[in-house]
């Protein structure tokens, strides 16, 4: 189940700050470099990095989030508090409702976000940008490989299963994770500013 939140007592979209949803497949280097810009920005107040609640245990190896039940996702879901939610590969993800507010007093939110929460958000912000890292489908594999967690047939399963279709998003910008952190990074402020 996905949804919008909005406000009870208004029609208008979170503004005029961004929300900034960065998306990709799996081997992409999508989490590499959000810690890295999280990093580059920790002394900039217009920039707030979201922490995700998910339907995961935390376990270390994958992203720092929020650990919740589904009781906990639902309840939420029916409660309306949050920012944005939407379930992918078999889990529930929210981001939290006080986003927002730091949204609409100008700032810019940046999330790992989800193809499959884009829709929603597309309807939800003023000001909406969608970062898709991306790389070759070797480079994926590469990748995928070194994390040691699939053999190479269920890698390539992996990969084939998920062609990144993407729906149409008018404020999308596509970066190639093929060089280094640094210059993905460049290229992505070049985008945030």
């Amino acid at each position: 189940m996905t949804g919008t939140a909005m406000q009870a007592d208004s029609n208008t979209k979170p503004g005029p700050g961004k929300m900034v949803l960065v998306v990709g497949p799996s081997g992409a280097g999508k989490d590499t470099l959000l810690n890295a810009l999280r990093d580059r920005l920790a002394d900039d107040p217009r920039f707030r990095f979201a922490t995700r609640q998910i339907t995961r245990p935390a376990d270390g190896a994958t992203e720092t989030h929020v650990p919740i039940t589904e009781a906990d996702y639902d309840a939420a879901i029916a409660a309306g508090r949050y920012a944005l939610a939407w379930r992918a590969h078999g889990l529930g993800y929210i981001l939290p409702p006080d986003l927002d507010d730091f949204i609409k007093a100008g700032g810019t939110v940046i999330a790992n976000g989800s193809r499959h929460a884009l829709p929603d958000a597309l309807e939800k912000y003023e000001n909406l940008l969608v970062l898709l890292i991306t790389a070759p489908k070797a480079v994926l594999a590469e990748r995928l490989a070194a994390r040691g967690r699939e053999s190479r047939e269920e890698i390539e399963r992996r990969l084939d299963r998920s062609r990144f279709d993407m729906p149409d998003v008018p404020n999308m910008a596509c970066i190639e994770n093929t060089g280094t952190v640094e210059e993905a990074l460049d290229r992505i402020m070049e985008k945030l500013t």
